[in-house]
């Protein structure tokens, strides 16, 4: 049997101006090891932000439909509209991306996704995240809401070495 791959948890809101700068870090982790690292988005809505937690039970539905990563990179990449249009703007981005938006806006109304928020909140808050992003590989966790000079390559260097670990 096969190990596990390894898993790079992205503590991440969508509404979050530091989780917009991180996009291309996560678009060039993705790229370089494809299926080799697991990418999790993993949900942190802070207070400060009132459309982060729909936007992150947008974020699960998106992946649930298929489109996930794509998702969270077209509202991050647009952040400042969605600060301003709030929830109907997550369903203008599915309808813009092929989804079901009916099916979001009834997410979003019916509250799947919420317990998965929760659970993603409340596992942040016991291992210590306080901003996002906030990264977490091997066991350690990098904090990206200061800054994110030398975190790629930081990620890099854990990730080769749990892939050369690999049996």
């Amino acid at each position: 049997m096969n190990a596990p791959n390894p898993i790079l948890d992205v503590w991440c809101e969508l509404q979050c101006p530091d989780c917009r700068s991180a996009l291309d870090d996560v678009r060039a982790l993705r790229e370089r090891y494809g299926d080799r690292l697991e990418l999790r988005l993993r949900h942190f809505p802070l207070e400060k932000h009132k459309h982060a937690f729909a936007g992150a039970q947008a974020a699960e539905e998106a992946f649930e439909q298929g489109k996930g990563w794509a998702y969270v990179e077209e509202v991050l990449g647009r952040a400042e509209e969605f600060d301003r249009a709030g929830e109907p703007f997550l369903i203008e981005v599915a309808r813009e991306l092929g989804l079901d938006a009916e099916e979001f806006d009834t997410a979003l109304i019916d509250g799947r996704h919420i317990l998965i928020v929760d659970a993603d909140q409340a596992e942040g808050k016991a291992i210590g995240v306080t901003g996002t992003p906030t990264y977490v590989i091997g066991g350690e966790r990098l904090d990206g809401g200061k800054s994110q000079d030398g975190l790629r390559a930081r990620i890099e260097e854990i990730a080769d070495r749990l892939l050369a670990e690999q049996p």
